[in-house]
This record gives structure tokens, sequence and C-alpha cells, in this order.
């Protein structure tokens, strides 16, 4: 099923380019899919060859007599089993992909602008968009009124009253007609950027699911993740500044128009203008930049990661352990109450005070050994007199040639 896709048509350029975009993104996506997951396709091949390959080397781990554990078989066949539903069912990843990309947003988008009553919030978004680029080419038809304002005196002369003008800049001359084509450029190029990046990732997804079966290429498939997680909020940034925008010029262009209508000057409106089309294109620009930051933070669960490096360490040669996270052995002191902080310092003062009187005295270091012994405290020895603390020999020494010469004789 292919869809006609309506072209562009005078009078309502920006509605019709916004409709033409969303229109190309979801065919792309749908019949990308549709393409790429029919049997006989290069991706179904490649496909069968790497579910091959997996099944293949959980057989070689069986057949080196490591047997896989539960928690690794499960996670196997829940891997094969997403593998399987989404890269070849259209019904499951229309559900799950598919609609979440392209219809979630604007769910979510009516939920919130709804209630802060701003204007295309019930899906009128493109056609006041249009009737805003509308009101932009009747102001600029109308131009900014005369320098000067005529009106009847008292005496029934006329009296002319000057009208101040804005500082010359290089955009006074023509800064309505810029104001237009910034407004347009953003608009167009935040829509589109989001709706057919989201398009194109759905188009490959079979290709980039089939990434998820090992650990080499893993991070492809999280990269998918992360560029379709960034598109849908992308979307709902754009769609909500644009809302916004909508708020701010609608009013603000009618306003204008009646006053050129009924011949009064609008001075510096058009730079005015200007300034605030191009304050919402550098929003626009910040919304997408917020977008993509936001999903750097996605990682698929641990199991998914432990049960590939557990699979590795068994192919080794070795029983695959668990990957425990390390726990930290040691509490910093700055962690630690204050009293058990105090208890500490003074233990370690006790215990080096207790070192430095055992190696300047033995006797002391004998009386700490009989308290530990006994367990009580005893009164320390009586320090050795002067001159005794060593015995005096009471036999001759008698040297090994001495010994010789008498065993001789």
């Amino acid at each position: 099923m292919t869809m006609a896709c309506p072209s562009i048509t005078d009078g309502a350029f920006l509605q019709s380019v916004l409709q033409f975009v969303d229109c190309q993104a979801q065919s792309l996506g749908s019949q990308g899919y549709l393409a790429l997951s029919a049997p006989g396709s290069p991706l179904s091949l490649l496909l069968t060859g790497m579910l091959t390959l997996f099944v293949a080397f959980f057989g070689y781990r069986m057949l080196f007599g490591d047997m896989p554990g539960v928690r690794d078989g499960v996670v196997a066949l829940v891997k094969i089993g997403v593998v399987l539903a989404l890269a070849t069912s259209w019904t499951a990843y229309r559900t799950l992909a598919y609609d979440v990309a392209f219809h979630g947003p604007a769910e979510l988008v009516a939920g919130v602008g709804a209630p802060a009553g701003l204007p295309g919030a019930s899906g009128d978004l493109a056609v006041r968009l249009e009737l805003v680029d509308d009101a932009l080419i009747e102001l600029g038809r109308l131009g900014n009124g005369p320098a000067a304002a005529v009106r009847t005196g008292v005496d029934g002369q006329q009296v002319v009253t000057p009208i101040p003008t804005e500082p010359p800049s290089i955009f006074t001359p023509f800064a309505l007609g810029t104001a237009r084509l910034v407004f347009l450029t953003a608009t167009i190029a935040g829509f589109a950027s989001v709706r057919l990046v989201a398009g194109l990732l759905l188009a490959l997804g079979p290709f980039f699911i089939a990434f998820l079966l090992f650990e080499g290429t893993r991070g492809l498939f999280e990269g998918w993740i992360r560029g379709l997680a960034a598109a849908v909020i992308g979307a709902i940034a754009v769609t909500l500044l644009l809302m916004v925008e909508l708020a701010l010029l609608e009013p603000w262009l009618a306003e204008l128009i009646a006053r050129r209508e009924a011949q009064f000057a609008i001075g510096g409106a058009a730079t005015e203008l200007l300034v605030v089309a191009l304050a919402f294109a550098l929003a626009l620009l910040a919304g997408l930049g917020m977008a993509a930051r936001l999903v750097l933070g996605f990682r698929l669960p641990l199991a998914w990661r432990m049960a590939p490096a557990q699979m590795m360490a068994g192919w080794r040669g070795g029983a695959a352990q668990p990957i425990q996270p390390a726990r930290e052995t040691h509490v910093p002191a700055a962690q630690l109450s204050r009293a058990a902080a105090v208890a500490e310092a003074v233990a370690h003062v006790q215990r080096r005070e207790a070192t430095a009187a055992q190696t300047a005295s033995p006797g002391t270091a004998s009386h700490s050994a009989i308290t530990k012994a006994s367990g009580r405290d005893m009164p320390p020895s009586p320090p050795t007199p002067l001159g005794q603390s060593h015995r005096r020999r009471t036999q001759s020494r008698v040297s090994t040639s001495a010994g010789r010469r008498d065993k001789a004789r």
C-alpha cells in the first residue's frame, strides 16, 4: 500500500508543506519496514544468519561442558523473542514503535496544550500556522503606514504630526519580509527534522533490532533507540514551541492589520516581528538539542549486559561466575558520625602510645604481656640494677683451636 501524499497548493504553502512532510515520513517508516522485513530480502537473510550464530554459540558452550545457567537461558530466549517479534511482525512493530513515534507526541501535546489554552492543541496546528503566514503577507501589502499623521485642528485647519520612526538598521527596509522568511524556515525545518528522522529510523528498524543479539553490536541497537526517543521528544518540544509562538503572533498580527486598515502607522512593528521570529527559531534549535541531550543517558538493563560476559567466561574454560558490583569496604571519615570519628582517633592515639612504650622499655613490654595474659592490672617489675643487665659468665671461653690442641696431647 502506497500513500498518496498531497502536493503543494497555491494560497496554502505552509500547510501543504507540513502535510506533505508528515505524509512522506509515515510512508517512509511503514513501507521501508515492510520492504526490509519481507521474506527473501537481504535483511531477512542477515537476520537468519545472526540467529543461527547466536544459537550455535550456546551449543558450543554446552559442548565444552559449560552448561548455561537459568538466568543466561532466560535472557537468551527473551532476546530471541524480542528480535523475532519486532523484526518480522508488522503488527507488533507498529504497536511498540511506529505508533509511539508518530502518534504518541500528538497525544501528549494535546494533553498538555489543551489545559494551558495553547492554540493548535485540538489538531489544527498546521491550519493556524498557515493563517499566521497569510497575516504576514497581508501586513506586508499594507506596509508600515505614513510617516506623519494628519488631523483637523480646532479652527478647522489640518495639523500634520510626524510619527517617530525606529532607528535605521540593515533590516529596516525589508524587516517584515525577513520575519516571514525566518518564520517559514524555522517552522518547516523544525517539523521536518523530527518527522523525517523518525521515519528513517523506523524504516531501518529491523536492521538495528537484529544487533541486539550480540554484545559487540548491542551499542548500535541502543543508538537506534536513543535516536528514536530523541525524535519523539523533539517532536513534542517543537510542537509546543510552535503553539506558544502562535499564542503570541495571532492576536498581535490581528491588531496590527486592524491599525493599518484604519490608516494608522505601526512604527517599528516590522523589526519587532523579525526579532520574535528569530528568537523562536533559536528556541526550536534549543529544544532539539535538549531532546538529543536527554536520551544520552539511556542504557540497557544490567542483566542484558552481564549475560554475555558470563558466557565468555565459560568459553574461556572457567565456570561462569556472576558479576557482582564492587562493594565499598572502607567508609570515608566524612561519612562517619562524630562520636565514631572521635572514638577512632582516641583508639589510634592509644595504640601509638602503647607501641612507643614497648619499644622504649623491655620491662614495660613484659608487663603488658603479663597484663594481657592474666586479664588484670599487675604492678610493674622493678628496674634492673645498673651493671647487672647481663649475667656474668662462670666458665672460661674455649675456642675451637684450643679444643683440637688438647685432643692432640
